[in-house]
């Protein structure tokens, strides 16, 4: 939820599910709540914060870009 008259609080979580219905679910044909409920856990856990390039991190993977950081620092 965002702040009453500021539109902007909400962006990055209207664009996560952005992705996630274009990435995921309607690329799938789920047959049971079951097989949506562990598609989408596998897709936030393992592919969208582990693999997938974000474009705020220079297009690098959130574990790439954290271990870079760790390099540097």
């Amino acid at each position: 939820m965002s702040r009453k008259g500021n539109c902007w609080d909400n962006a990055p979580m209207e664009s996560f599910f952005s992705r996630l219905k274009v990435e995921l679910i309607y690329a799938k044909d789920y047959r049971s709540i079951e097989d949506a409920k562990s598609g989408i856990f596998a897709y936030i856990e393992i592919f969208y914060n582990r693999k997938r390039r974000h474009s705020a991190n220079d297009g690098m993977s959130p574990v790439a870009f954290e271990e870079k950081a760790a390099l540097a620092a």
